[in-house]
């Protein structure tokens, strides 16, 4: 057994974060089975395929992805649908990965790259530099020692005490350093931080952490940058731990919402209406739900609060759906 342990250090700052997470999570937790919908499962999935894809630089989206799932043809470049396919097909594993098993993280790269990768579900064979705005921002570790490093990693996985959140994130880390994979590096390591968090909490398999990733990408590659100038992985674990709470915390505000304010027939309606017409006034949503207009607009009002509505463009523009669990 490898005595391998990775450089870090924990903070006061991680300690209350992870502490906030638990605080969340028990919110959820007492009422996940009233609430974790196959609908949220599959909403949430095609958020996390869009952020993973989005940070390397597919733009695909979410509505065509939804419809890849479906197994209808979309439009696209070759290489962006080969990728998102290789995506789905890597998730769709996501319950059958064990996280401590290198086996497996090297069948969700072949997966995930087949088609697009020759040496999909092999570790490098060549020395690479990783690439930032600013030129070569990391030499990752020569390829003839990848293997070894490796296994030392999941063999710290395996015996590591050290709490689910905090493991986590320093694998994260740590595979990004590695840099094992000759292509793929960063969705692999995203989706087994998560494939990680899920066998710690379940509800962690309907969490688009990778989402939350991608909106902050600047912050996610700089503090990868900075973790690596100081030798250890501290400041990236805080900041993913931060990610973690603000997925954990807007999961867990849209489904406060639908247990404390079920939609009516009514708003569920005007919904409805919106999709097919977003340009649709108040008094032609009176009409059609049969409401009077000073009714709808306080229906509206509640869905724009609930962060189900927004409207764009002020009282000429249109109403977006953000989202409806």
């Amino acid at each position: 057994m490898s005595n391998y342990k990775p450089p870090y250090t924990i903070t006061t700052k991680m300690v209350n974060l992870i502490s906030s997470i638990s605080e969340e999570l028990t919110k959820i937790e007492y009422n996940k089975q009233d609430i974790i919908t196959p609908k949220l499962r599959k909403k949430n999935r095609v958020k996390t395929l869009a952020g993973t894809l989005e940070i390397e630089g597919n733009f695909i989206g979410e509505e065509k992805i939804t419809a890849m799932i479906e197994g209808k043809r979309v439009l696209g470049t070759y290489q962006d649908v080969l990728e998102v396919e290789g995506a789905i097909n890597a998730y769709k594993e996501f319950e059958n990965y064990r996280y401590d098993n290198l086996d497996d993280l090297l069948k969700a790269h072949k997966i995930l790259m087949k088609d697009i990768l020759k040496t999909a579900g092999s570790f490098r064979s060549v020395n690479v530099g990783v690439g930032s705005s600013f030129g070569v921002s990391h030499i990752a570790p020569p390829y003839g020692i990848v293997p070894d490093l490796m296994r030392d990693l999941f063999s710290w996985l395996k015996n590591s005490d050290e709490h689910m959140l905090i493991k986590s994130c320093v694998f994260h880390y740590e595979f990004e350093f590695i840099h094992p994979f000759s292509d793929g590096n960063g969705r692999i390591g995203r989706l087994w931080q998560s494939v990680m968090l899920s066998h710690w909490k379940d509800v962690f398999a309907i969490m688009p952490i990778e989402s939350m990733i991608r909106d902050n990408q600047e912050k996610y590659y700089n503090t990868l940058e900075i973790s690596g100038s100081i030798g250890e992985s501290t400041p990236f674990v805080e900041f993913m731990l931060e990610i973690i709470l603000d997925t954990v915390r807007k999961v867990g505000n849209k489904v406060g919402n639908k247990v404390g304010n079920s939609l009516s027939d009514n708003q569920l309606l005007i919904i409805e209406n919106i999709k097919v017409n977003p340009k649709i006034s108040a008094q032609k949503l009176s009409e059609i739900v049969g409401i009077s207009k000073r009714k709808i607009e306080e229906n509206l009002a509640k869905l724009k609060a609930m962060k189900i509505l927004k409207r764009v463009g002020g009282t000429r523009g249109y109403w977006e759906i953000i989202d409806e669990i």
